[in-house]
């Protein structure tokens, strides 16, 4: 029996992303019913509407390499989806909450960027133009759904979420403004008083 080949490898590789953004499908709508914060549910909606998009895209990949489109289940995104499951079962304030399931969104988006990213590297050095070109866009919507999360998280909720966990940090912080606009107050009033 001949051994398989690199061409092998990349379909069963196609075949386990695909399967792997079908179980995505059913969990986003869990994390948009989870969420708490506008910015998050729409955000995880517009993934959901791109997720779908993906296996589109992904049946297309298959017709171009004229294979069949089926899946291989993907035990890594199954992974990941039962630890943000355990995680939602938790129960967490509704900031520590939208700050996991930001955690939890993200180690799905690292693993298909991972897994995209590798796709296009194969397609390109086997000559195959389209899909690599297919497999790129989305590649490109997993990194800009990240850096999406990222900014969510950076614009509030972590801040949010660690102000109810660590209310004295909060008031550190108030009291850093309040000296620091002192300093600012006293440094302008000396500036004046040399003037005279």
């Amino acid at each position: 029996m001949a051994e398989k080949t690199l061409h092998d490898a990349f379909v069963l590789e196609i075949r386990d992303i695909y399967d792997g953004e079908r179980q995505i499908t059913k969990a986003l709508p869990k994390m948009i019913k989870k969420s708490t914060s506008d910015e998050l549910r729409t955000a995880f909606e517009e993934h959901l509407e791109q997720t779908h998009g993906h296996i589109q895209r992904l049946e297309q990949v298959f017709a171009e390499l004229e294979e069949k489109p089926r899946g291989k289940h993907c035990e890594g995104i199954a992974g990941l989806l039962e630890e943000g499951k355990s995680m939602m079962e938790e129960d967490f304030d509704d900031a520590a909450m939208d700050a996991c399931l930001i955690g939890a969104g993200q180690r799905v988006e690292h693993y298909e960027m991972a897994a995209y990213g590798t796709l296009v590297a194969w397609a390109q050095a086997m000559g195959h133009d389209e899909v690599a070109s297919l497999l790129q866009q989305t590649l490109e919507e997993e990194e800009a759904a990240d850096d999406k999360l990222s900014t969510i998280a950076e614009s509030g909720v972590n801040e949010e979420a660690a102000a109810i966990a660590h209310p004295e940090l909060e008031e550190d912080d108030e009291d850093e403004e309040e000296s620091e606009k002192e300093e600012v107050e006293m440094a302008g009033s000396r500036s004046t008083q040399r003037r005279r």
